[in-house]
């Protein structure tokens, strides 16, 4: 029996699909030169935050990465303002000044997105120390890929998030690719221990089971809320195109077929679409 009700499900495709259409439209008008900028697509890579969006509270914040667009969507951010800063417009959500991988818009919470990996890291962990020292029952959501785990920052922000208790959630997609290089070929132990190794609470969805990640949220959100300490959540995901750009094709070879075809069998609008009504 399914946890959850058939509106939760439908809001969850819907978003899912909204955001895909979204990409896709970039994707297939980037060739006009008309945008201003490099993009990074997150299409495969929906379920976050199409899940987090049920939860969505005005007052909680988010930072994300150079792939952005899903995050700032499920944010409630603007479309307008989404395709008015890709083009370099004025009155995109940063002023047309940061294009697809500098996003802010604290109208809706969201408070940036940048191209230095790992560099938003510690930018949220300091919002969610205001709140903390305020006793405000916020939260902040870290969004970060697994090559961000790489990075000192984010160790350092693990430890101090867990000594002070903060209300965050560092949210992992784990799409297995550092542009072209594998994880298992730049790491040598999991996340999950080094994450146990700072006293934070450590949360795992893999194949895109859509039930079990609201589930994590659900709980995770509650640890937040709680000021019980902060927690990371490790999700199992993958970009279907390029690391930056349009692009399908993979001239390098560096994707498995194999590899590519389970992760698209697993695509959460699929899923969700064979569930039915």
């Amino acid at each position: 029996m399914s946890i959850l009700k058939k509106s939760q499900l439908f809001h969850i495709f819907e978003k899912a699909y909204f955001i895909r259409s979204v990409e896709e439209c970039i994707a297939n008008n980037y060739s006009k030169s008309i945008m201003r900028c490099p993009t990074h697509l997150s299409i495969g890579q929906e379920l976050v935050p199409s899940i987090l969006s049920l939860f969505n509270n005005h007052n909680d914040l988010a930072v994300s990465t150079h792939r952005a667009h899903g995050h700032y969507l499920g944010k409630r951010g603007s479309l307008q303002r989404l395709f008015d800063e890709l083009h370099g417009l004025s009155s995109g959500c940063s002023s047309g000044n940061g294009g697809s991988m500098h996003l802010i818009d604290e109208s809706v919470g969201f408070y940036g997105s940048t191209a230095i990996v790992g560099n938003t890291i510690p930018i949220g962990v300091g919002l969610a120390n205001s709140f903390s020292i305020e006793r405000k029952s916020n939260i902040v959501y870290i969004f970060l890929g697994d090559a961000a785990t790489e990075e000192g920052v984010f160790y350092e922000s693990l430890h101090y998030a867990s000594l002070n208790s903060l209300p965050c959630i560092f949210v992992v997609e784990n799409n297995n690719f550092s542009v072209y290089t594998d994880i298992k070929t730049r790491q040598n132990s999991s996340l999950k221990e080094k994450t146990k190794s700072f006293n934070v609470n450590y949360f795992f969805n893999k194949d895109h089971e859509y039930e079990n990640l609201y589930e994590i949220f659900e709980e995770s959100i509650q640890i937040a809320r709680s000021f019980k300490g902060p927690s990371l959540i490790e999700v199992m995901t993958h970009r279907y195109r390029e690391h930056c750009g349009p692009n399908y094709d993979d001239e390098l070879n560096y994707r498995d077929q194999k590899f590519l075809k389970y992760w698209k069998e697993r695509d959460i609008i699929k899923i969700i679409e064979e569930v039915g009504p």
